[in-house]
């Protein structure tokens, strides 16, 4: 499951630009928006990273088995 980004919670900091490995994040108009969700490594940066709660990831039960 790609993250979600809460659009009225998200900021224009870019942390989640800056930390994505996968550069699945571009900016956007100041804002940040996820461009490549299938090249996501659900590896929880950007949600961890993200300084206003905006960004939010499920992992599926069989990730986390």
């Amino acid at each position: 499951m790609p993250p979600k980004i809460d659009l009225e919670l998200r900021s224009s900091c870019g942390d989640c630009v800056d930390f994505c490995p996968g550069d699945c994040f571009i900016m956007s108009e100041d804002k940040p928006q996820l461009l490549y969700p299938d090249e996501c490594w659900h590896c929880g940066n950007c949600e961890v990273r993200c300084p206003s709660g905006a960004i939010s990831i499920d992992f599926p039960l069989s990730m986390l088995v």
